[in-house]
């Protein structure tokens, strides 16, 4: 490594390493009527991307689930509310050459959020959420040079878990009691569906 771009690094790494992950000490910002119910994920087919440590679908489904109750219960309306999240993609980085080819931890998920009231999903398409660990110190250099799995799949979920009550808050017009009364009434003004018989009646007897 050249001399001029050691101390460089050294100052960058310094610099960064006190970054911590998202800040859970902060009030949450203002949803409006919102609690959460359900934290539902879903990770069956969920594809590694280039070089990358495994993980399976239950420990994905138990970190994203985990780190979407601690950042969302803390919100206490009166009005429930589910997040299902299928996680797509992730990438947890290997140990690569510091700086220059070091990969980096993502994950990718589709998000959809449920009025529970209607039993219906109240996003016009899922969201689809792309996240990285973000810079900090270990990132800088790579952070499967740095972290353990376990450690990358929790910065990832507790990002994730971030960007989506970002999201929230930036579609907090949803939770009003406006928005309420008006998909009420249009899942009422909707033509119930007739139920399906259980099963098709037995043939009578021959005599």
């Amino acid at each position: 490594m050249s001399h001029l771009l050691r101390p460089l690094l050294i100052a960058a790494i310094a610099a960064l390493a006190a970054c911590a992950g998202p800040d859970m000490t902060k009030p949450p910002k203002p949803l409006g009527d919102f609690r959460l119910g359900y934290g539902i994920v879903v990770a069956d087919n969920a594809q590694t991307v280039g070089p990358s440590r495994k993980a399976t679908a239950d420990e994905w489904e138990d970190v994203l689930r985990t780190s979407l109750h601690k950042r969302l219960d803390r919100y206490e309306g009166e009005k429930l509310y589910h997040i299902g999240a299928g996680i797509t993609a992730y990438a947890l980085a290997v140990p690569g050459v510091p700086i220059v080819l070091s990969p980096k931890s993502v994950i990718v998920a589709k998000v959809d959020v449920w009025d529970d009231a209607i039993s219906k999903v109240i996003n016009a398409e899922p969201k689809e959420f792309t996240v990285f660990e973000g810079l900090s110190g270990s990132t800088v250099i790579g952070s499967g040079l740095t972290k353990s799995r376990e450690e990358q799949m929790q910065t990832l979920a507790d990002n994730l878990a971030l960007k989506i009550e970002e999201w929230l808050y930036e579609n907090r017009a949803w939770f009003t009691p406006e928005a309420v009364a008006a998909r009420a009434a249009l899942a009422a003004a909707q033509p119930a569906q007739p139920a399906k018989p259980a099963a098709s009646p037995a043939p009578a007897p021959a005599n």
